[in-house]
Formats: C-alpha cells, sequence, structure tokens
C-alpha cells in the first residue's frame, strides 16, 4: 500500500483576509505569524478600525508585493450621513449637528460626484496617517496641533450613488491608492453645505481579491492556512488585473 502523500501547505504568501468592523489592520494581520509559524507578516493598505473589507495579508517572502498590491485598484462602499460632521468624519468621535443644514436634492449629489472623478487633487484628512516633518498627521491633531495637508493628486475612477434617503446616502467607490473615502465625505458635505461623515465603510476589493472569497480568521487556523495563495498565483492575479 503506498502512503498518502501530505501536500504541505506553503509559508509564503498571500491571505485574502476579511477584517471586522472594530480591529486595527495591523493587530489583524499580525495574527498571521502564530497560524503559519514565520515572523515576517505585513498589509498591503491599511483599513480604519471603524472600516471592514477585503485586508490583504502577505505572508514571508510575499511582503515583497506589498507595493505592487498596493497599487491595485480598490472598491469601497460607503454610507455617508448627511447633517453631520466631527474632527475625524468617520464615527470615532460624536457626530455633531450641523446648524441650519438643508436636504439636498439627489440631482445635486449626483453632480457633485461626477466633479470628483479623474485624477483629482485631494486634501488628506487631518486625523490621517500623512507624515509630514517625520510626523504623522493625526498626531498632531490629537494634541491640538492639527497640521495643514497639501492636496495630493489621487485617481478616482467611479462614484456611484446607489441610494439616498436623507440624512443618508450610500456610495459606491472604484479608486487608486492613496483615496481617503472620508475626505469624499468631508468635501461633499461642505460643496452641498450639509455637512457629512462616513458612517460605515467596506472595502470591497483589492484588485482582483475580493470579499467574497475573503477568508475570516474566525473560521479557524485550518481554513486560513488553506486559504493562502503562492507567489506565483498572486503574480499572475497582479498581471491579470493590470491587462
Amino acid at each position: 500500500m503506498q502512503p498518502k502523500t501530505i501536500l504541505a501547505i506553503p509559508t509564503d504568501g498571500l491571505v485574502n483576509l476579511y477584517k471586522p468592523i472594530g480591529r486595527s489592520s495591523a493587530h489583524y494581520v499580525y495574527r498571521l505569524r502564530r497560524i503559519f509559524g514565520v515572523r515576517k507578516v505585513g498589509h498591503a493598505g491599511t483599513l480604519d478600525p471603524f472600516a471592514d473589507g477585503v485586508l490583504l495579508g502577505c505572508v514571508g517572502r510575499a511582503t515583497k508585493l506589498v507595493e505592487r498590491l498596493m497599487s491595485l485598484r480598490k472598491r469601497y462602499r460607503t454610507t455617508l450621513r448627511l447633517g453631520v460632521t466631527n474632527e475625524t468624519f468617520d464615527p470615532e468621535r460624536p457626530f455633531e449637528p450641523v446648524p441650519h443644514a438643508v436636504a439636498p436634492d439627489e440631482r445635486a449629489i449626483r453632480e457633485f460626484l461626477l466633479t470628483l472623478i479623474g485624477t483629482v487633487a485631494q486634501v488628506p484628512p487631518t486625523f490621517s496617517a500623512v507624515r509630514v516633518g517625520g510626523v504623522q498627521s493625526y498626531e498632531r491633531a490629537r494634541k491640538g496641533r492639527p497640521l495643514e495637508l497639501a492636496a495630493r493628486p489621487v485617481r478616482i475612477d467611479r462614484l456611484e450613488l446607489v441610494s439616498y434617503a436623507w440624512p443618508r446616502c450610500v456610495i459606491e467607490i472604484d479608486c487608486g491608492r492613496g483615496t481617503y473615502i472620508r475626505a469624499i465625505a468631508r468635501d461633499l458635505g461642505t460643496a452641498l453645505g450639509c455637512g457629512a461623515v462616513c458612517e460605515t465603510l467596506t472595502r470591497t476589493a483589492v484588485g482582483p481579491f475580493d470579499s467574497d472569497t475573503a477568508v475570516r480568521l474566525e473560521a479557524g487556523d485550518d481554513a486560513v492556512r488553506r486559504s493562502i495563495l503562492t507567489i506565483d498565483a498572486v503574480e499572475s492575479a497582479i498581471a491579470s488585473e493590470s491587462q
């Protein structure tokens, strides 16, 4: 009787993770160290704690792919709460009603979203990880000494208004690296005079890696190990995406 062949699970590759709400990206990804028994682990693009969705975990030698993965197109779905604002433009801080806010009509929202499509200059939120003089902007903002950040070019390929019923609208976004969805909320609220914050945010895809195939750490170590994609498979997927 022939002995069974045991196929070794690679410890160099990519895990398409689903990050739940309330977890930091780094903390969630670093749990892969124990699962795969390796120290070298990273991720390709942070999700804020209030956000959920696709988080690409790179294990072992796959960390060399981080920059290429971060350059892939991202897809998001966000619920914006209109009529309110705050410092962070997300639910991390209490919502502050905008005095005398008037509900914009749907046409006004659609027209504003059209102005953001293409390569546009976007000012990052004050509460962001952008570094100025070696200091992250949010560190200064938390101390009451916010930095005035310069606009940066970002690419937005699609902004679709999925639904609108005051005070909420749901938007889907396809965008490139460095785009802040919270900045889109801020700018929409300012342009329409009613204020806006991101109430929810889900990253539904990074390039060819989407939420339908993402694995949850809560599914168990074996499920996570089986989900790892080899470096060759990842490079092939990246190449197909860029064609």
